[in-house]
């Protein structure tokens, strides 16, 4: 009934199984359309655009469950990418568990099946090249569909401050957030400036990847993995490249002493102006084509699960790594929490 409601939907605004979107879509916000399809298009996998302006062609589905992840708020749909995404999100889950102590990874949000803006939420996540992975440890049980759309993230400030809660962070996370930036697929890492200060602080690996991790807004409960512009996906337009040095200077301190510092809430002159939607015009020609394309004949139920309990799926393996971090690596002593 979900699907055939979509379907209807994306009738009534304009695309249309056998063609290109009509003129009428162009008329549309973007997030609409694509937010009405819950398959992907049966093309070759492609990034179109940028991060936060484009498309998904080919889109893989992250299984529900794997030897080490769980994906989590299946109900959005949302645990869709291109197939480097898929496979860096596999080789994270295995190395963290094997040389970090992170027994597991929760996948949050990585894109909807067709990539492009989403009805609610995120800016970026549009051509299958992002992922949210939750900076809490997978347990050691299989999460129920219930569970994977009401357990919350847990946050690694202390309560009300812009300080890494002790009592939270551990050695684990550092060394989950720097595997993921040593990976050279990864263009960058996206964390809380706390997180980025505790790293510049206390990481006594190899440092030469520090750069990749970058502060900004929010990301206190998860971090956003952002991997490169496939080298097939031609029409995908890459981000800068981070700074060559590490980031723990000056461009941190900014964060402290004037991003983040409370600000006195502005009186309001005239009335805030309507955010502008993204237009399918303002998106690269061939989305089009992405949203008019069929879904693949071998799709099934299971591939698009939005919602169903995750007890119907297979067993799979779970792991039960202690947290500590690799002998390799050497430990800085405990030290206390910057008031």
């Amino acid at each position: 009934m979900r699907r055939v409601a979509r379907w209807v939907a994306m009738v009534s605004i304009g695309v249309i199984a056998a063609g290109a979107p009509s003129l009428a879509a162009d008329q549309t916000p973007a997030k609409q359309l694509f937010g009405a399809a819950d398959l992907p298009s049966s093309l070759d996998a492609q990034a179109y655009g940028f991060y936060s302006k484009g498309c998904l062609a080919g889109g893989v589905a992250l299984p529900v469950d794997g030897p080490r992840w769980q994906a989590m708020r299946l109900s959005r749909n949302r645990r869709w990418g291109h197939p480097q995404l898929i496979d860096t999100i596999r080789q994270l889950s295995e190395d963290a568990a094997r040389h970090d102590g992170w027994p597991g990874l929760l996948v949050g949000d990585m894109s909807q099946p067709r990539g492009g803006p989403m009805l609610t939420g995120h800016a970026s996540h549009q051509v299958g090249l992002d992922a949210d992975i939750w900076l809490t440890p997978m347990p050691d049980r299989r999460l129920t569909g219930q569970d994977r759309e009401t357990i919350s993230a847990i946050s690694v400030l202390k309560p009300g401050s812009v300080d890494i809660d002790p009592k939270v962070w551990t050695y684990a996370h550092a060394g989950l957030i720097m595997r993921a930036a040593s990976y050279p697929q990864v263009q960058r890492v996206l964390v809380h400036p706390a997180i980025k200060k505790q790293l510049c602080e206390t990481w006594r690996g190899d440092r030469k990847n520090l750069n990749k991790v970058r502060p900004y807004y929010g990301h206190y409960y998860h971090m956003h993995v952002r991997i490169r512009c496939p080298d097939n996906s031609k029409a995908c337009r890459a981000q800068n490249a981070v700074p060559a040095d590490d980031g723990c200077g000056e461009p941190l301190d900014w964060w402290f002493n004037v991003a983040l510092k409370p600000k006195k809430p502005a009186k309001p002159s005239t009335k805030p102006a309507k955010p502008r939607h993204i237009m399918m015009s303002d998106l690269p020609s061939v989305c089009r084509a992405v949203l008019a394309a069929a879904a693949p004949a071998s799709a099934s139920a299971a591939t698009r699960d939005s919602g169903a309990d995750a007890s119907a799926f297979a067993p799979v393996e779970t792991v039960t790594t202690p947290y500590s971090m690799p002998a390799l690596i050497p430990l800085p002593k405990p030290r206390p929490a910057v008031q």
